[in-house]
């Protein structure tokens, strides 16, 4: 199966603090990979070092055979952080609209193929700061759809989304997924993998500590804690 992207005897050092230890792992394309583990494990730092954001301190990181910087130059990467990193004074589609116009792509569509999947077509014109953090997150993951990228990377995108909202992303990472790209997400949602179908790979204080290859997809549910979903 082809590789996606990998990494090679990662290590990331914050001061004395490792944050990653010797990590090698392959997410190949065509499948969605999600990263468990408590907080502190390393998680975001290693969706970090995929995307180019994080410069390792040991070992390195491809994306297609490239340098992740090189990736992201080609419009191979697509991101969606923890925060949305989006322009609070532009409207909806123009934040996406800009991102086609930057990496080169046709804009007039950007915005109604992106949108639509994700549910987002709604808040076109309005303005980014005025939207919920739910809102924000559905046009972040728009925006990384522009590009039909070969890798894409989720840090907990399903945060602060409402039941439909999350199935429809739930949709959107299966569909990626079938139509090639490797998928990487951070969630906290144990149960998450099993709808997904996803391998899994989990971290502790830096290490892997278990990988498990990709399960059947599944109508998993969220744990019925009797408190609504944000």
């Amino acid at each position: 199966m082809a590789t996606g992207a990998v990494v090679e005897s990662v290590s990331k050092l914050y001061g004395a603090t490792p944050a990653l230890v010797a990590v090698s792992a392959e997410f190949p394309s065509g499948t969605v990979t999600v990263l468990e583990g408590p907080n502190g494990a390393g998680k975001s730092t290693l969706l970090g070092v995929l995307g180019g954001v994080v410069r390792p301190t040991r070992g390195r990181a491809l994306v297609g055979g490239e340098s992740p910087t090189r990736a992201r130059e080609l419009g191979w990467l697509g991101w969606v952080g923890h925060e949305s990193m989006l322009y609070r004074d532009l409207t909806a589609r123009e934040n996406v609209e800009l991102a086609a116009r930057i990496a080169g792509a046709p804009v007039g569509p950007a915005w109604e193929a992106a949108s639509e999947r994700v549910g987002a077509a709604s808040l076109a014109e309005r303005r980014v700061g005025a939207l919920s953090r739910g809102q924000r997150q559905r046009v972040a993951v728009a925006r990384a759809l522009v590009l039909s990228p070969r890798v894409l990377l989720l840090d907990e995108p399903w945060t602060g989304l409402d039941e439909e909202s999350g199935a429809l992303l739930d949709a959107v990472v299966c569909a990626e997924a079938a139509r090639g790209a490797a998928v990487v997400v951070v969630t906290h949602d144990a149960w998450r993998a099993g709808r997904l179908g996803a391998r899994r790979l989990r971290l502790v204080r830096g290490r892997v500590v278990a990988a498990s290859p990709p399960a059947a997809a599944s109508a998993g549910e969220p744990p019925n804690t009797g408190t609504p979903h944000q």
